[in-house]
């Protein structure tokens, strides 16, 4: 199928265009993983460890989860919630 065959009928919204895409060599930009290792005292890893039990998902999702929120938040120039309701800053 040429491109603009293609766009064609992306644009007309006339089929599914999902069966003309080849998804199996897909990648998302900037979302490669890189490993790093982080040492943190005891007491933080037990604090991770019991607070991602409570919410259900395992250490590295909320340890993931909560860099990219505060990046974000730093990248917007805001506080967090958390950071705005205990009075820090």
């Amino acid at each position: 199928m040429k491109a603009n065959e293609f766009d064609s009928k992306f644009d007309e919204s006339a089929e599914d265009i999902i069966d003309d895409l080849d998804v199996t060599t897909a990648r998302r930009v900037n979302h490669e993983a890189k490993r790093i290792n982080v040492d943190f005292p005891a007491w933080v890893v037990e604090s991770l460890d019991r607070e991602a039990a409570r919410i259900g998902v395992t250490r590295q999702s909320i340890i993931k989860v909560w860099l990219v929120e505060r990046l974000r938040a730093e990248a917007a120039n805001k506080p967090l919630k958390s950071d705005t309701a205990s009075g820090a800053l």
